[in-house]
């Protein structure tokens, strides 16, 4: 019975699609360390900016994210002084998180310094195939149903 050849490591998509992702979300990872944040507290960040109050669970909801680990991320970032609880008064077991002062002055350099990290990555591809690029992942996305954002 003869056997199917095995297909290199580097003929897979994936392969490279995890190979790139890697390299960039190392990349913007270690920007944000150097302003005392992670890519999980930046994309909370990002998805409350512009919210006058919501709840967690409605960030986790949006993000695809446990409760849990919406708790956790908001718990550090209100030690970071960069969001802030308030209970609602008709019901005390329901809390709203907004940003900080500070948490709102820092959005914008965050974004700046995601902007810059694709910058660094995808600049070597003209505009037409970044956008390629990305309506082809977006088409990927949407046809496994993809919702969790990634955070790591």
């Amino acid at each position: 019975m003869a056997r199917r050849p095995i297909s290199d490591l580097e003929a897979h998509l994936g392969y490279w699609l995890r190979f790139v992702s890697n390299h960039v979300s190392h990349a913007f990872q270690r920007k944000l360390e150097l302003r005392g944040v992670t890519v999980a507290e930046w994309v909370v960040l990002r998805d409350v900016y512009g919210e006058a109050g919501i709840s967690p669970s409605e960030v986790a909801d949006r993000l695809g994210m446990t409760r849990g680990a919406i708790s956790k991320l908001v718990d550090r970032l209100a030690e970071k002084g960069l969001v802030e609880r308030e209970a609602v008064a008709k019901d005390r077991r329901y809390q709203s998180i907004r940003l900080t002062s500070d948490g709102r002055a820092l959005v914008p350099e965050l974004a700046a310094l995601a902007d810059a990290n694709d910058l660094e990555f995808f600049g070597a591809l003209t505009a037409p195939q970044r956008k390629t690029l990305l309506d082809l992942l977006k088409k990927i996305v949407r046809a496994h149903d993809l919702k969790e954002i990634p955070t790591r």
